[in-house]
């Protein structure tokens, strides 16, 4: 299965092996909606959001960073909800007419 022009949202993905998983999924053509809670930098642990999307984007991939717990369930809305937009968006101006 291709994931080229897929859309994916994952948690967990700011850093290890999640963000392997998320570089692996953007160099295969898949746009990563990401949700965590790693807003600002952590003094033990490496990685926020917002660093992890520009690692995606610097593989070529597309990021969209989105704080938030995925343990609450408005922030997990939320996230699909800006994922769809994402998407939509990209998707949108990808498309030509019939």
């Amino acid at each position: 299965m291709s994931l080229a022009g897929k859309t994916i949202l994952m948690s967990g993905g700011s850093r290890g092996i999640g963000l392997a998983i998320a570089l692996r999924a953007a160099v295969d053509g898949a746009n990563i909606a990401m949700l965590a809670k790693t807003d600002t930098p952590h003094p033990k642990l490496e990685g926020t959001v917002h660093s992890a999307a520009e690692a995606i984007r610097a593989a070529g991939g597309q990021a969209l960073p989105i704080v938030g717990d995925v343990r609450d369930d408005d922030d997990i809305t939320g996230a699909v909800l800006k994922a769809q937009g994402s998407s939509a968006a990209s998707t949108s101006s990808s498309t030509t007419p019939a």
